[in-house]
């Protein structure tokens, strides 16, 4: 096995919303560092494609329903191994609506599918690796979890789920299981690229509102939750690690103007 393959050590990864975009991405990266990855999503085609190109399983789960979690997870211990690790990457796209105008049935489909399925992924998972006495968790949050969008049902989740992290955290740190959160900032996903392109959600460029003046990738989110599930991380728990170019650092830049262009490049013949 190489070096990239050393880091699952041939270990269980479930990925809940594993399907598409960021879970798509994860459950590849996990599957070349050498981990089994069992990957769950509503999409059960997705799921399937995405698990045979990782040579693991494949599997439905609607994080919406507390039984289909519950089932899923004991089906994957049964059918393929003891979970080592989880990530909860499961949510649904928030509409761009004013509270006053915003269906409360939608509002507790979006809070249901963030947060409360969250919570219920890391029950049932979180559980499993308590009794053993080793595992980890990730939880994939979001940047409008720490500022707020017009997204108010996505944010509450992403704003409770950081909470839920931390919570986990410490009721499983002594049984041997790590939980944290990621949370990632404007990704592009095939839905993101696309509503840039249709320019009607976002009234200026979401890179602009960036440090590093760009989109995040799929996998380098996938990156920070590899790190997260890995023994390279053995003593981080409770954390949340923005993956967002730095939009939430540079927040306050608008105000002045917005980030400083890059600096004009030169050659180091000029220092001579």
């Amino acid at each position: 096995m190489s070096g990239e393959g050393s880091r699952g050590r041939g270990r269980v990864a479930t990925v809940i919303g594993g399907g598409n975009g960021i879970g798509a991405a994860t459950c590849r990266l996990l599957a070349r560092q050498g981990w089994r990855v069992a990957v769950a999503d509503l999409d059960t085609t997705a799921a399937l494609a995405v698990a045979q190109d990782c040579e693991g399983w494949g599997g439905a789960v609607d994080v919406l329903d507390e039984a289909s979690i519950r089932s899923c997870a004991a089906r994957i211990e049964t059918e393929f191994g003891p979970v080592h690790a989880m990530v909860s990457a499961a949510a649904i796209f928030a509409p761009r609506q004013p509270p006053e105008d915003l269906p409360l049935a939608v509002w507790d489909r979006i809070v249901q599918s963030g947060y409360r399925g969250t919570y219920v992924a890391n029950v049932e998972f979180g559980q499993r690796m308590a009794r053993r006495g080793a595992g980890v968790i990730v939880n994939i949050s979001s940047m409008v979890g720490q500022r707020p969008n017009h997204g108010h049902a996505y944010y509450s989740a992403k704003a409770a789920v950081n909470m839920l992290t931390e919570g986990m955290a410490g009721e499983w740190g002594r049984s041997g299981v790590r939980v944290n959160a990621v949370s990632p900032g404007f990704v592009a996903v095939p839905r993101m690229v696309e509503n840039i392109r249709a320019g009607t959600r976002y009234a200026v460029s979401p890179a602009e509102v960036s440090a590093l003046g760009r989109l995040v990738e799929p996998d380098e989110v996938a990156s920070v939750i590899a790190f997260l599930l890995s023994d390279e991380a053995s003593a981080v728990t409770g954390a949340n690690i923005p993956v967002d170019a730095g939009v939430l650092a540079v927040n306050g830049w608008a105000v002045h103007g917005g980030v400083p262009p890059a600096r004009s490049r030169y050659s180091t013949d000029a220092l001579e």
